[in-house]
């Protein structure tokens, strides 16, 4: 991360934060490339679940906000509406992080038991993901750990607490730190191989920033498409899962124009 200004924190959903993004340019007479990971902590979450469904949906490239509102909200998929799509990304990426009906209920402003309805039929969509859930949190009880698919561990000493609200934290811990831990090391992976291929290639273009999923470089025009062929394999190579990894790729003259 960065500080003075925390670069990942700059927002981007409004406008105000969009202008703000609109003010880091590249060198002069440069490009700004932006590669970020699709859907990284859901496809992680799909190797370590093994959820059929959740597999198939990634291998076969499908909209997977779209595929979880058809089953939550019973309509086919090319029915499913703009609302429906953007509340099952809401409920995808909420069960990546352990929530609770209360956090799923706060998060889409709706009833607790109507979040937890939607709760129970993602479990049913993807019985996988409950498996997992539940086989992390067994391991985590036993070990006092979890870890990240490069063998990284983080101690979760609560994890065994007698205060209910420490344990109930400690299993939300417990549920995502393999998957974003895994991100973290993937996109740490796909750095490393890119600088050593920038270094031998004696590139001017630069690798400048990263931001979550994102990797951020400033580029000589006239090595554009090398760095894009070159950065997307590394990023989408970086380690093998039983699922595909995807980058989308953005250029502009700023930042938000590259996102």
């Amino acid at each position: 991360s960065s500080t003075d200004p925390n670069l990942q924190n700059i927002p981007i959903r409004e406008e105000t934060g969009r202008a703000i993004r609109r003010g880091f340019v590249p060198a002069k007479g440069n490009i700004l490339l932006a590669l970020d990971y699709s859907q990284i902590e859901l496809r992680i979450l799909a190797h370590y679940a093994r959820d059929e469904a959740l597999l198939e949906a990634f291998k076969e490239d499908r909209d997977i906000h779209a595929l979880t509102a058809a089953s939550l909200f019973g309509v086919k998929e090319k029915e499913v509406s703009p609302d429906q799509r953007s509340r099952a990304k809401t409920v995808n990426f909420s069960i990546v992080y352990g929530v609770t009906d209360f956090g799923l209920s706060q998060n889409l402003g709706i009833q607790r038991k109507e979040a937890q309805e939607l709760i129970d039929r993602f479990f049913e969509t993807y019985p996988g993901v409950r498996k997992y859930m539940d086989d992390t949190i067994q391991f985590a009880e036993k070990h006092g750990y979890v870890e990240t698919l490069s063998g990284r561990r983080r101690q979760i000493p609560e994890i065994n607490a007698s205060n209910r609200f420490r344990k109930e934290g400690a299993k939300r811990t417990a549920i995502n730190t393999p998957i974003q831990g895994t991100s973290a090391d993937i996109i740490k992976i796909a750095m490393i191989n890119i600088q050593e291929v920038m270094d031998k290639k004696k590139m001017k273009s630069r690798m400048i920033l990263q931001v979550h999923d994102e990797l951020l470089f400033d580029t000589a025009p006239d090595e554009k498409d090398a760095v894009i062929k070159m950065a997307k394999h590394e990023m989408e190579t970086a380690v093998k899962l039983d699922v595909p990894l995807r980058v989308d790729v953005g250029s502009g003259k700023d930042w938000d124009e590259a996102h």
